[in-house]
C-alpha cells in the first residue's frame, strides 16, 4: 500500500498535539478537513489510529507505531526534496546532528571559515535514538553520546561527560551538597520511558512530579533542561558518558572529511 505523504503529515501533526484544533491551526487548514483526512487514512490502513472523545484525543497502539514510523518517513522525504532542490541550484550542503546539551556551534563556525560557500544545517538527535538522523539521511555527521547503535558507522571519540543525579526538590536527598553511589542504592531510578517517543521535556516533567524517582543524566542535558523544581547533584565515583563524532563508515566525501577533521580539533579543545 502506498501512503499519501500529505495524509501522513496531517496525522503526524495530530499525533504531536493530540488535539485536532491546534493541529489544524499549525497546518493552516480547517478542522473538518483535517478530520476527514485522518478518517480516510484510517480507512486506507483498515485500523483505528486515534481514540476520540469530546475532551481528548489519544493514540491507539497502531497510531503510536505509525507516529514513530511517520517521523522517519517524513524526515526522509524532506531530506530527499532538499537534495533535489540543492542539485538544481548546484548547492552543496552539510547537516550535522547533535544530542541534547552538546554544542556544535564552534565546529560549524570553524568549518564555515574554511568553506563559506557551503550552507550548514543542524538536526536535533532524539535522545532515545540518536543515530536516527544519520540513518535516515537528514545529517551527514553527528556529535552524539554513547550508547547508540553504531553498526555501519564510523565513530571518533571526543571525550567524556560527567553525569549528575536529577531529582525533584521535594526529594529527601535533594538538600545534600552531593550524593555518593551508595546513596543511590535501593533508590528507585528513572528507567527507559514507557513510550519510545516520549520527549526529554516529558521525561523531566515526570521527574519533577516525583513519580519517576531519580535519573542520572549527562551534565549538558541537565543544563539544557534546567528547571527550579528539580535539583541537580554531583555523584562522584559514577562513570560518565563518552561523546563521539559519527558519520557513515563508507563516507568518502572530501567536504565531510574536512568537517570531521575540523570538528575533531575544535570539540576536543573545548
Amino acid at each position: 500500500m502506498d501512503l499519501d505523504l500529505r495524509k501522513l503529515r496531517y496525522f503526524a501533526a495530530v499525533a504531536e498535539h493530540l488535539h485536532f484544533g491546534r493541529a489544524a491551526e499549525g497546518l493552516y487548514i480547517t478542522q473538518p478537513v483535517l478530520s476527514r483526512q485522518i478518517k480516510a487514512l484510517e480507512a486506507e490502513l483498515e485500523c483505528a489510529l486515534l481514540v476520540r472523545t469530546t475532551r481528548a484525543v489519544a493514540l491507539t497502539a497502531a497510531g503510536a507505531q505509525l507516529h514513530e514510523e511517520a517521523r522517519r518517513l517524513l524526515a526522509a522525504a524532506d531530506t530527499a526534496l532538499r537534495r533535489v532542490r540543492d542539485a538544481d541550484l548546484g548547492t552543496r550542503r552539510l547537516a550535522v546532528a547533535f544530542s541534547p546539551g552538546l554544542h556544535v556551534a564552534d565546529a560549524l563556525r570553524a568549518f564555515a571559515a574554511r568553506h563559506p560557500e557551503v550552507p550548514t544545517d543542524v538536526v536535533p538527535a532524539p535522545w532515545w535514538e540518536p543515530d536516527a538522523p544519520l540513518r535516515d539521511g537528514r545529517a551527514q555527521a553527528a556529535y552524539l553520546r554513547r550508547p547508540f547503535d553504531d553498526t555501519g558507522l564510523r565513530t571518533v571519540p571526543i571525550g567524556h561527560e560527567r553525569r549528575v543525579a536529577c531529582l525533584p526538590v521535594t526529594h529527601p536527598l535533594a538538600s545534600r551538597a552531593h550524593l555518593t553511589p551508595e546513596d543511590l542504592d535501593g533508590v528507585e531510578r528513572s528507567g527507559p520511558p514507557i513510550r519510545r517517543t516520549a520527549s526529554a521535556e516529558e521525561k523531566f516533567e515526570l521527574l519533577a512530579s516525583g513519580t519517576r524517582g531519580i535519573a542520572l543524566v549527562p551534565v549538558g542535558v541537565a543544563h539544557a533542561y534546567y528547571r527550579p523544581d528539580l535539583a541537580y547533584l554531583d555523584v562522584p565515583g559514577i562513570p560518565g558518558v563518552q561523546t563521539v563524532l559519527a558519520t557513515h563508515a563508507h563516507a568518502r566525501d572530501p567536504l565531510l572529511r574536512d568537517f570531521m577533521d575540523t570538528a575533531l580539533t575544535t570539540l576536543r579543545a573545548a
